[in-house]
């Protein structure tokens, strides 16, 4: 008999684990936000099958579809991204009808991604379901384009190619114009550089502050705030934040240009149309337009750099942004870059660039 209390402890601790998930569930079901918070926990935890069980319109929509739209296809941002949290609020709630806004939280390699939804949801005896939207993928006709493009290719001296004595020297790259300013509780570079050669490269730019006894305060580089494949007489822009120095210890900033000889072509040529200022959300403008692919190749991760001037000309700002969908080509894709407070009212005019990442090579690999 001393046996029998453990087993019936164990028995009933199950039971009432399982009763409270159950009412847990339906709790969450219960209202338009916690059938999104149910739903995206699902997604979370990559249970495909539970987060599917959370769609109205289940018969209608094809299963990979809805996997893919919340995972990421044809190796985009997206793909390489994991869901961290959902922010669900409800928009307007009518009877058996409701709007909810989610926002999605997502962490990758770059950073943070964030991503909204308007979200249509319906009551199904006493129980809410997302009316999940279906994606409507181009279905171009077959066609050929024309293979124009410029391309450089480098061959390097073997190990025992005794047809030369060095390898070929680096592009040369110039700085034309450099830009420090005080921003938040720290200091950010700002600057274009160009490549002066007749060959592409791979650029970097290292930056040093120092201070008023020559002391080293600090040393950042560019890293993604700069195109880092430049073609023959392409311009760039750079960013370099050092977050921990205030600009008024700097004594002196030391500017390091570096550059390697790679092969590079011309194409995909990504273009950025319809490109227009507008207000976005918690008062920040934002700069809104569409990538349009006209190669026929698939671009995976779009990369926009965006370069703001004062009424001289003078640089204000970098900003980026990664869009987390494949770029398909001849299928354009909007893009939004958001610019901070700070640095909006001194914004006269700007210039587009787009870094290309494709699988197994980026732009010019």
């Amino acid at each position: 008999m001393r046996y029998v209390w453990p087993i019936v402890i164990i028995v009933l601790t199950v039971v009432f684990v399982a009763a409270g998930n159950v009412r847990v569930a339906a709790t969450r079901g219960a209202s338009p936000e916690g059938a999104v918070n149910a739903m995206f926990d699902a997604v979370k935890n990559r249970d495909w099958d539970a987060a599917f069980a959370h769609v109205a319109n289940a018969g209608s929509l094809d299963k990979s579809d809805f996997v893919a739209d919340l995972q990421g296809r044809d190796g985009s941002l997206r793909t390489y991204a994991a869901l961290d949290g959902v922010t669900a609020n409800v928009l307007q709630q009518n009877g058996n009808a409701a709007l909810v806004r989610a926002n999605l939280h997502y962490y990758s390699a770059v950073g943070a991604l964030e991503d909204t939804r308007d979200l249509k949801l319906v009551r199904e005896a006493q129980e809410w379901k997302i009316v999940w939207p279906v994606e409507k993928r181009p279905n171009l006709p077959p066609q050929v384009i024309p293979v124009d493009y410029l391309r450089w290719d480098v061959i390097y001296r073997g190990a025992e190619d005794d047809w030369g004595a060095q390898d070929a020297a680096p592009p040369k790259v110039r700085i034309t114009s450099m830009n420090a300013i005080d921003y938040g509780h720290g200091t950010v570079i700002l600057g274009e550089i160009v490549n002066d050669d007749t060959v592409p490269g791979f650029i970097a730019v290292n930056a040093t502050l120092l201070g008023n006894q020559g002391e080293v305060l600090g040393e950042e580089t560019a890293f993604d705030k700069i195109l880092h494949t430049l073609l023959p007489k392409e311009v760039s822009p750079f960013r370099i934040d050092f977050p921990h120095v205030r600009l008024a210890q700097v004594k002196n900033v030391r500017i390091t240009p570096n550059s390697l000889l790679v092969s590079a072509s011309a194409d995909p040529v990504v273009g950025a149309v319809h490109q227009q200022m507008s207000d976005g959300p918690a008062g920040r403008r934002e700069l809104k337009g569409e990538l349009v692919n006209e190669s026929g190749q698939t671009v995976n991760i779009p990369h926009i750099l965006a370069t703001f001037y004062d009424n001289s000309g003078k640089i204000v700002w970098v900003s980026d942004a990664y869009v987390q969908q494949a770029l398909l080509p001849q299928t354009p894709l909007p893009f939004t870059v958001s610019i901070d407070s700070e640095v909006a009212p001194k914004m006269q005019s700007y210039r587009v660039a787009v870094n290309e990442f494709m699988l197994n090579r980026q732009r010019g690999e």
